[in-house]
């Protein structure tokens, strides 16, 4: 289990705002709960993670992409189960009126009192084992049951907001779709959803993406698009928001292939995260016990936050069940013809679902650190260093004159133009050149380029790399070549 750092998250939301990597919406308003604002360093950081899925997912022969629209029609959420199962148990506070998610309330309790819980609930079996984890872990198992869950909340927990005990109303079930209304009359008629997840928008267009494609099974459908979901209780930075980003791959398979290709799946996705620099101690797999309405099999693969452990992406078996779905409501056939068994199904389908937002919150947790380093005056100093994988960093590189003086100014100018043609380089004249680098070390760019007064006899320049802080020299033609090979896949 993973060490909690609350001080460490802080640091980090601190640090995301003053260097531009996120703002709270509206900020100059008050803000608005669950809602943030991507800035310059944030967007390119957001923008790159994006760019390597797409190019993991749709760099094959075997995965085609679509941007499908965020509104779709109302019957598409009553197909897929939305609109009847698409709730959260909440619960109000009749004190203080504030109104919780009943599954987050669990959580936070879960992490303060299991071992008093499982007393109150099972004190003979709880007897003499009190260490043991597993007996404590027993915990999230049981409050699956809506009522010892109920139980739980109306007798045991006080009102986080007001500190009120005993004060919660029975569970009420609230759907968690944002409703507006498309045309000028705002009745029944004109409902439609902002969108809670982007796979509707692959399956719905499964048919049009076959035939457009001539794709034979086994084939993937991938999309980037926002999502929205009306969250009560928003959370933890950027982990739970009202409106995020998902990157998603639906990949239609024969039934009976089903499990290889979960199996196949799981692999890449794991592969993908480790191949972009997380570590795997940071990473872990959940496996659901409890299944959603459409899933065979389930994972979660989870990131090692500040907070403790939360999902980024999970691999869902869906069966048949979206198409048949669709097909039933639509009154479309859906099926694929094999033409080496001459006969029509309905594809199964495995789900690859990420959250982008989910994982840009990752990628700068796993890249903050801070550390001691030697200082020019024989002391220790400490650095603030984001270790973003080069092709993740929103700045690739760094251009620094060494003085502002004998031309050096104007030849790291003419650099930083040369490479911004290919590259988001940062141009930087200002302090004493360390001081320069910290600021570089901070927002993660890998590498710093520098103009110094042998570059004005030989023509080479000094290239120093973030993470090691060594340096070495290279010709000032082969900067962009140099950075080009640094970066490539």
């Amino acid at each position: 289990m993973s060490k909690h750092q609350p001080d460490l998250m802080s640091t980090i939301v601190s640090l995301c705002k003053r260097r531009g990597f996120v703002f709270q919406s509206s900020e100059i308003y008050g803000g608005l709960n669950g809602c943030w604002d991507y800035g310059p360093l944030g967007v390119e950081l957001l923008n790159n993670l994006k760019q390597e899925w797409w190019r993991a997912m749709t760099l094959r022969a075997d995965v085609e992409g679509v941007d499908a629209a965020i509104l779709m029609h109302p019957k598409v959420w009553e197909a897929s189960g939305h609109v009847a199962n698409f709730t959260d148990p909440m619960v109000d506070c009749k004190s203080c009126k504030a109104r919780f998610r009943l599954d987050i309330l669990l959580e936070e309790l879960a992490l303060k009192a299991k071992k008093k819980i499982l007393r109150t609930l099972e004190p003979e079996a709880f007897a003499g084992r009190q260490q043991d984890s597993r007996v404590v872990d027993e915990f999230a198992r049981r409050i699956a049951d809506d009522e010892i869950a109920e139980k739980i909340i109306t007798t045991m927990v006080a009102c986080p907001n007001c500190g009120a005990g005993e004060s919660f109303t029975a569970a009420r079930q609230f759907n968690l779709m944002f409703k507006t209304h498309v045309g000028p009359l705002e009745d029944a008629s004109s409902v439609v959803y902002l969108r809670p997840e982007t796979a509707q928008g692959i399956f719905v267009n499964f048919f049009n993406v076959l035939n457009s494609t001539r794709q034979k099974l086994p084939f993937g459908i991938a999309q980037i698009g926002k999502a929205f979901r009306n969250e009560i209780n928003t959370k933890n930075f950027l982990f739970r928001t009202r409106e995020f980003e998902q990157m998603e791959m639906q990949f239609f398979v024969k039934p009976g292939d089903e499990d290889e290709w979960f199996e196949y799946w799981r692999e890449q996705r794991m592969n993908w995260f480790l191949n972009l620099g997380f570590s795997t101690n940071k990473l872990k797999w959940h496996q659901h016990d409890k299944l959603a309405h459409y899933a065979k099999a389930a994972y979660d693969l989870e990131f090692d936050f500040p907070f403790g452990f939360g999902e980024v992406e999970g691999i869902h078996s869906r069966t048949d069940f979206d198409l048949s779905r669709h097909e039933e409501f639509s009154g479309k056939t859906l099926k694929y013809f094999d033409d080496a068994s001459k006969e029509h199904y309905l594809p199964y389908v495995i789900e690859t679902s990420i959250g982008a937002s989910r994982t840009c919150m990752a990628a700068i947790c796993a890249a903050y650190a801070e550390e001691q380093i030697g200082a020019a005056d024989g002391k220790e100093e400490k650095r603030t260093v984001m270790h973003f994988h080069p092709r993740l960093a929103p700045m690739k590189a760094a251009v620094l004159p060494l003085v502002k003086r004998d031309g050096m100014d104007d030849i790291a100018r003419k650099l930083t133009a040369d490479l911004q043609r290919f590259f988001r380089v940062f141009y930087d004249e200002s302090g004493a050149v360390g001081r320069r680098y910290r600021r570089q070390d901070e927002i993660g760019t890998p590498y710093c380029l520098t103009i110094d007064s042998q570059t004005l006899e030989d023509n080479t320049i000094t290239v120093r790399e973030r993470d090691s802080m060594q340096q070495e020299r290279i010709g000032l033609d082969n900067a962009r070549n140099y950075l080009l090979d640094k970066l490539a896949p």
